[in-house]
């Protein structure tokens, strides 16, 4: 079998890590796979199975910690390289691929573009271009984007992929444990990030609350998330919404939920999204860079106008866009035929993702 190795700053919370995480156990059988980490702390995914080799690299503060850690960590890689014979070395996101292109060519450089917030440094995408010999986006609108902006020859979409009778086994193992007994919940994941606009969904959901009130909001993932818990009270939503902390099986949770809501900026593929989908959440998602709009295609979800950037924590100014996103939730949320209608095209759309066809376009290039 052939030696490939995939890079990844750390297997914390976060899509980029799920889908490396998911790929060294789903590739177990076709090749000799191993995950190098630049910080092994905390680890949420399930790789006991894989053998990890953790540089102790972790991020450094300032532009000169930066570039030594660059040169670190590709140093450490280029010897890892030559010493375990590598074929072909995958990185996942700017940094880790940085230290895989530094890191010689000893090994086939594959460089994963996981977001849309990796587009934000032009040299350093035409360095990829010219240094790796596959760069792979995880959305068609990406892969567009490093074609006609960067003229790149060798790049190809490798979306994301979903096990649903895994999810769907998954979902059923475990509780949920929530502080409501009834009520339709909408539900939401994602860490503590400014791009994932959760003042935007606790906004959207206090409208929509004020209308139903028997609907509750429950958010899934890493953070304290301090302000958003101060919004809900100053909105007076605060029994209303659960804030669930970081999961690692979050399928119970989401499997609760009657709708899922996506209100990010960015995104690059949003693996949370379609995991909803897969148990039949029916979806709201903004029309974000990027994303949500290739998975929907006009059809398998409501797409809303993308909203502000700016944090707006001022629990007395609503956005009309923010009204609008509301309205169109309380829509759905009144009409059973709706709701049952794109329940069933959620898990349609989810099977279309398949770890098969993942698996097969990762064979065939390893051929190249």
């Amino acid at each position: 079998m052939k030696k490939l190795l995939l890079i990844v700053p750390s297997l914390h919370q976060g899509g980029t890590e799920k889908v490396c995480a998911a790929t060294a156990k789903v590739l177990q059988p076709y090749f000799d796979i191993q995950i190098v980490v630049f910080d092994s702390r905390d680890i949420a995914f399930d790789v006991e199975e894989i053998e990890i080799t953790d540089f102790g690299l972790p991020s450094r503060p300032g532009k000169v910690g930066k570039i030594l850690n660059v040169w670190k960590r590709a140093y450490k890689l280029r010897k890892l390289k030559k010493s375990e014979e590598i074929e072909i070395a995958y990185s996942f996101g700017p940094t880790a691929n940085l230290a895989n292109i530094f890191s010689g060519k000893k090994a086939k450089r594959w460089l994963g573009i996981m977001s849309y917030m990796d587009m934000d440094s032009p040299w350093r995408l035409k360095l990829f271009c010219r240094r790796s010999e596959k760069v792979l986006c995880c959305s068609e609108t990406l892969h567009r984007m490093m074609e006609e902006q960067y003229h790149c020859k060798h790049v190809y979409t490798l979306q994301g992929f979903f096990d649903i009778a895994e999810i769907s086994k998954l979902s059923m193992t475990g509780e949920a444990v929530l502080p409501w007994q009834d009520g339709r919940i909408i539900v939401s994941m994602g860490r503590e990030d400014v791009v994932k606009g959760f003042w935007h969904l606790i906004k959207i959901f206090s409208v929509i609350h004020e209308a139903l009130p028997d609907t509750k909001l429950m958010i899934i993932g890493k953070g304290e998330f301090t302000e958003y818990r101060k919004l809900t009270k100053e909105l007076g939503i605060e029994e209303a919404v659960f804030f669930a902390g970081l999961q690692r099986n979050p399928y119970p949770y989401l499997k609760r939920g009657s709708l899922y809501m996506l209100t990010s900026y960015f995104e690059g593929f949003p693996n949370a999204l379609v995991e909803a989908m897969s148990l039949g959440l029916p979806a709201v998602a903004t029309d974000c860079m990027t994303g949500p709009k290739e998975i929907f295609e006009d059809k398998y979800g409501i797409l809303l106008p993308n909203m502000s950037p700016e944090p707006d924590m001022n629990a007395d100014s609503i956005e009309p866009d923010e009204i609008r996103a509301a309205q169109s939730v309380i829509k759905l949320l009144q009409n059973d035929g709706e709701m049952e209608k794109y329940s069933r095209l959620s898990v349609e759309r989810a099977s279309f993702y398949s770890k098969e066809e993942y698996i097969r376009k990762i064979r065939e290039w390893s051929l190249d």
